[in-house]
This record gives structure tokens, sequence and C-alpha cells, in this order.
């Protein structure tokens, strides 16, 4: 059973569709397989309640998926409480199993040593690539009394069209993207990126050069596996456990593969999973208080320090500040669904400078990153943002205005050290407007 609700935050026609195709390929895997699959889709808030127990009233126990982030911890609780039936919750956000360290790590580097000495024997640990493929019990029978309340989800509903989004009662302003959800996107997403771009993986900081995995959304869904994605690298690279360096203790080098998938490896493992271990260990992962002590004290010494410009939640939201390139970075944001690596770090630490306290700049990054960002309401969202406050850095110097010991970035920078031309042209910003 995939239920989806209607009523949980930034439910948009953009998340339903995206979720949606997911699901519609999940019905045909399933049918192939010849087990049951029963998709139902919220039509009001509230109209899934009582459909879990509904389907655990003859089970031996239900078994889900653990996500340390969003409602879904506290829902899960919830729904543990509900049922007659042991409720196993499975690990299966990442490589390193949330539960492998009791420790709560504050730097990346930390957690990387940590994840070199322990990570080796948990790759023999991962999952069957095809555990369905000898499946033969046959095809279980949905309730009549489950199916007439909670009528599983139609043809049309899985396709996601406009007129199945605006029947359901979620914010119709943010429409779906081009990028479309589901498995089979997903696994063509990874083809594509280990056959043209991951060569080209350590220049992704440029905007022109097209080298990102852009896999985040697939993996905050559930549309690819972690296991998976590491398997097809491991597969591209002809790697094995023995080039593993006993020596190498860096962010380079430790595995034996090339540069690039060096590269993609530690940001796919350390700094995603980095972000795992904290929302998984801190109910507060998303408030001011949650910073490191230093960052606290410095932002709370300049919080009177006057900004340069302030703007509201709209402003930002509809891309009206002075600055061509934030203007530029929020309107990729607001029609795709995703932003330009390099341009999101700068996106953040722009609205900290513009805005009239630390506290509302969390607040509005986090209304616009989990509104539009198909990746939002994830722990990686949540370490981006809290980046810019400090979070998994260091005290940097000069101290600045607004900032204070805050590591600061300007779009002039950017200019300087960024391709922006044709990302400019294309999100119809004018290079000429640009004020730090």
């Amino acid at each position: 059973m995939e239920a989806l609700r209607c009523g949980y935050q930034w439910a948009s026609d953009r998340m339903h569709a995206f979720i949606l195709q997911g699901m519609q390929d999940n019905a045909v895997a399933f049918a192939r397989a010849g087990v049951t699959y029963y998709p139902y889709v919220e039509p009001a808030p509230g109209a899934a309640r009582g459909l879990l127990q509904a389907l655990a009233k003859n089970a031996c126990c239900v078994v889900t998926d653990e996500f340390p982030c969003f409602f879904l911890p506290r829902m899960v609780a919830a729904a543990a409480t509900r049922l007659e039936v042991l409720l196993e919750v499975v690990d299966g956000n990442g490589l390193m199993p949330i539960r492998s360290t009791d420790r709560l790590f504050l730097r990346a580097v930390d957690f990387r040593r940590a994840l070199q000495k322990t990570l080796l024997p948990h790759l023999d640990d991962s999952p069957v690539g095809d555990p369905l493929r000898r499946y033969d019990l046959g095809v279980a029978r949905v309730p009549k009394t489950v199916a007439q309340a909670w009528p599983r989800a139609t043809e049309s509903v899985l396709g996601a069209g406009p007129e199945a989004l605006h029947a359901l009662p979620i914010d119709h302003e943010v429409a779906p993207v081009a990028m479309r959800g589901g498995s089979k996107a997903a696994s063509q997403r990874l083809r594509d990126f280990l056959d043209t771009r991951l060569v080209r993986y350590g220049d992704r900081s440029q905007p022109d050069a097209n080298s990102a995995s852009g896999l985040s959304p697939y993996l905050h869904f559930g549309h690819i596996s972690p296991h998976e994605v590491f398997a097809a690298v491991v597969k591209q690279q002809q790697w094995s456990k023995e080039q593993v360096s006993e020596q190498q203790r860096g962010q380079r080098g430790w595995l034996g593969m090339d540069e690039p998938a060096e590269g993609f490896v530690d940001q796919f493992v350390t700094w995603r999973e980095l972000g795992f271990n904290f929302t998984s260990r801190r109910d507060d992962y998303a408030e001011f208080d949650s910073l490191p002590e230093w960052a606290r004290q410095t932002l709370a010494q300049h919080e009177l320090d006057a900004r340069p410009f302030t703007y509201s939640l709209d402003e930002f939201d509809q891309s009206q500040t002075h600055d061509a390139l934030w203007n530029a970075a929020q309107r990729e944001l607001r029609e795709t669904g995703v932003m330009q690596n390099y341009l999101r770090m700068l996106w953040g630490k722009k609205v900290l400078h513009w805005t009239r306290s630390p506290r509302e700049a969390i607040a509005i990054l986090i209304e616009l990153n989990n509104r539009y960002a198909l990746d939002g309401r994830n722990p990686n969202s949540y370490s981006g943002i809290f980046w810019v406050f400090g979070r998994y850095d260091r005290p940097w110097g000069p101290r600045r205005d607004v900032f204070g010991a805050i590591r600061y970035m300007t779009s002039d920078s950017a200019l300087r050290k960024l391709r922006l031309k044709g990302y400019l042209a294309r999100w119809g910003a004018d290079p000429g407007l640009f004020v730090t």
C-alpha cells in the first residue's frame, strides 16, 4: 500500500505530480511481479484515516520505510500506537545505517573519518537487486470494505494530469515541472550521469558545465536507492574493495576510484548521510538553536546591524530584489524545482544579508526551499540551509556586518568565479544590474 496525503505542508501540484509518477511506475513494476499494490490518493485532508488499521487487521506485521525528517517520524510513531500488530521500520536511507553510530557529527571531516573506518563491512550487506524476481505467493485480495471506503487510485489520477491535480485540495500555484518522477526516469538520469557527466563532476560549480547528477529529487522520494546508485558507480569504475587505500584518510583517494567518481561518492555518501545523522538525532534540526554555539553567538552580536536592503517573503519569492543573479537563481528554483549547486549557497547567504534577523532568514529559506524544491523537506535541505548560518562550518574572518564570523559570499565574487552568461540569458536576468 502506498498512500499520498493531501494535507501535508507544502502539498502542491508539483510535489503531487512527481510522487504520483513514482506511484505509476510502482504499479507497473508490482503488476509485472504478480504482487498486489494498492495506491491511494487522499481526496480531502483526513480521508485516509483508518486505512492502515483496516489493511493491517489480518496482517502478521506492517513494514514501512524510515525517514528521519519532515512529518514522517511523527506519522510512523502515531501509526505504531494504533496498530495491533508489530510495525517494523526499515532504514534504507543510505549506505551507512543510521544506527551504526550513536554519535552526532558536527563536522564533515569527522563523519568522513568515521565512514572510512566503518563503511566497508556494510557494503557487503546491500539489498537484493530484484527481490521480487522469485515471488510466487500470488495476488493478495484487498477486502471489499477497504476498497469501498478508500478506493484505489485510478490510472488517470496516477497519470497526474491537470484535471486530476486540479480536483485535489492542494496548492495549484506551484505547477508541475518538466522533470518527471518515478523509477524509470531516475534510472535513466543515473545512466546519463555516469555515461556523459561524471567525467566533468569536478566542474559542477559552473552553471554551464551540466555535470551534477540531478539525482537528489529521486533519492528524496525513494524513486532510486542509494545502494542502486553506488552499485552503478562501482560497475562503471570496475571497482572492488581491494582498491581501498589503508593509508588514505582524507577527502580524496580513499576508495581508489578515479577523481571524478571519488568526488561524487564523497558528496553522495559523506555530505548526504551527514544530514541524516543530524536529523535523526536532533528534533530541532530546523531551528536557530540547533546551530553551533559560535554561530549563534556571532549572529546574535550582529543581529541589530544595519542591512543594506531588506525584503519580504513575497519579494524574495517573486525574484524582486536588486540583485539580478539572486533573482535568476530564485526564478530557476520557482520554475524548475531545482537550483544550480553553487548558486544555492549564494542564494541562502544573501537572504541572511537582506532580512531583519537570522531567525527570519531561516524561516524564509525553509519556506522557499520546501515550497518549490523537489528535493526539499529532506535532511540535506536543512543541511544546506543551516550551512548558510554556520552548521558544519567554522568561524571566518574578517568579521563583517550582519554576518559576523559567518562565511560571507557576494554576487560580484560569483561573477568573477563562474561562467554565468548562459545562465543569466536563460533565466532572464540582466548582468548589468548586479549590486553586492
